[in-house]
């Protein structure tokens, strides 16, 4: 956990101070830091231990989840093969498909959520027109015509470079059914499901690592206790290996909800070793499940709530770390949050089950700064996925016909990929405070890892609104100096990218930030995400 000191005073910052001359106030703040003095009266000071840096930051934790649920799919990734209007590849839109890309998606969780749970993939495989319909019971009673199915998925994987996570049905499926379906796609050695496969136009298996058992158990998933899913989760988990021909995948086992620390108590303590690779976490930064508030037209009041709980997060990895620390000191076994983000109101006329919700300047605070969350605790946290990929809940992405529009979302995510894969610094944060009302939080987070070329990256969050806010960072080891630095932010934190202003809200150079005798100050502004190299 990064330690937080408390007393710190409170005063005007340079937010405060009124200068319509923006480059002379550049200009000042150099000066003055040069000078050994400060136009702030108080900071937040971080201490980056370089010598201590050892775990590497997993790139999965960037990953993304897709599932059967309003546009995300249809409409969102796919709009069929047979489209004349938008440029795809068999039927997955192109752009997206270069958008992620660009995102460096390492890897893609499919076909749900609750969806999964009622999904049996072989309706989703063979000729299109053969396929059987169901009816999407979660998410609005629409009907599935199982037109995007296996293939479609690891194929379009395949071209944006991710590896698949497949979530695999316990809820209403069978142990056979779940395991044919690891034959199906992973299958080398001439076999029943291999055959079928080959014959459905893929010859060689696209060898899937990560496979979901079950999805939210204790809910959507089947209602289960901790311990009657434990053995549910062992019979499964037990056929879904070759044990023979040592094909041993990934299996994440069907995690808590939130806070409940005794479903991790009984995951860990019951699974036999060799049975397990993960257990996951689900949390979503919600205000009120009741009165959950607009996406986009927020009250300061109600984006305070807001960061107030993705701030949890912090809480609730700990917590259950410390409860696998305990079976597995070794770290051996990862803890998956492969269901994170914001969740709102839906946008007003669009289906309360499709869970379309505008994507703001609020939205890049609560991924910036549980991102940094997750890389500081990437020794135990080696996947995350966010919900979802297009048009539903937190987006990257969102479409209108052939428009796509790339959320404060996306650029964050893409700002940070520069941690995928380096070894993560750990930090020490004196921090300062947001206040609203009675009650603050932290205002300043960090997160800094180093890569396989040696430059360093510090990626900073200062989520309060009104004020800029001065960040020392004081830096163990060789001098470094400073590269160059990119900004996220706006006017506003309710502003965000629309269909007619597509590009409202992008990256920017950033040049607040100077270096002396291995001491980084960094001027934060309101409401923003910096990510500064130093080579």
């Amino acid at each position: 956990m990064i330690p937080v000191r408390n007393d710190v005073n409170k005063g005007q910052d340079l937010a405060s101070i009124k200068n319509p001359m923006k480059k002379l106030n550049s200009i000042l703040f150099v000066l003055f830091i040069l000078s050994g003095n400060c136009l702030y009266s108080q900071s937040a000071t971080v201490l980056l231990h370089v010598a201590d840096a050892k775990t590497v930051i997993n790139k999965n934790i960037y990953g993304h989840f897709a599932e059967h649920l309003g546009h995300c799919i249809y409409s969102g990734l796919f709009v069929g093969d047979s489209s004349q209007v938008i440029p795809n590849s068999d039927g997955v839109r192109n752009d997206i498909i270069a958008a992620l890309k660009r995102l460096k998606v390492p890897v893609l969780r499919w076909p749900g959520g609750c969806f999964a749970d009622t999904y049996h993939w072989k309706d989703g495989v063979g000729p299109k027109k053969e396929r059987p319909t169901m009816i999407n019971k979660w998410w609005g009673g629409v009907t599935e015509d199982n037109s995007f199915g296996t293939h479609d998925f690891l194929n379009m994987c395949e071209r944006i470079g991710a590896d698949p996570y497949l979530a695999g049905n316990v809820g209403s499926g069978t142990v056979q059914e779940l395991s044919q379906w690891v034959q199906y796609v992973n299958g080398e050695a001439i076999s029943p499901m291999s055959l079928w496969r080959k014959s459905n136009g893929r010859d060689k298996p696209w060898h899937v690592k990560y496979f979901g058992v079950g999805n939210e158990a204790w809910g959507c998933g089947g209602n289960m206790s901790a311990e009657y899913y434990c053995n549910i989760y062992r019979q499964y988990a037990t056929f879904m290996t070759d044990w023979n021909n040592g094909d041993h995948i990934f299996r994440v086992a069907s995690g808590a909800n939130a806070d409940d620390y005794h479903w991790t108590e009984v995951m860990m303590r019951d699974v036999p070793k060799g049975l397990l690779e993960g257990v996951s976490l689900h949390y979503y930064s919600v205000i009120d499940w009741n009165a959950k508030g607009p996406a986009a037209e927020f009250s300061r009041q109600q984006y305070f709530a807001t960061m107030k709980q993705a701030l949890r997060m912090e809480e609730l990895v700990t917590k259950h770390v410390a409860i696998m620390d305990k079976y597995d000191p070794q770290k051996k076994l990862a803890l998956v949050v492969d269901e994170w983000g914001g969740w709102y109101d839906v946008e007003p006329g669009t289906s309360p089950f499709f869970l379309y919700q505008q994507n703001t300047m609020r939205d890049a605070m609560l991924a910036g700064v549980t991102l940094n969350i997750f890389n500081n605790h990437c020794d135990r946290v080696r996947m995350a996925n966010l919900a979802q990929l297009v048009n539903v809940l937190q987006s990257v992405i969102l479409t209108n016909k052939q428009k796509i529009i790339l959320t404060p979302t996306y650029h964050v995510m893409e700002m940070y990929n520069v941690h995928q894969n380096a070894v993560m610094i750990p930090v020490s944060l004196s921090n300062i405070f947001y206040t609203e009302g009675n009650d603050s939080l932290p205002a300043i987070s960090v997160s800094a890892s180093k890569d396989e070329e040696g430059i360093t990256h510090v990626s900073l969050v200062n989520i309060d609104p009104g004020k800029t806010n001065l960040v020392r960072i004081q830096i163990e080891g060789p001098i470094l100096k400073l590269g160059n630095g990119r900004i996220l932010r706006s006017a506003r934190i309710q502003d965000h990218n629309s269909f007619d202003e597509p590009e409202k809200i992008l990256p920017q150079s950033f040049t607040g930030a100077v270096i002396k005798n291995n001491e980084l100050n960094v001027s934060m502004p309101p409401a923003s995400v910096v990510v500064l190299t130093l080579l």
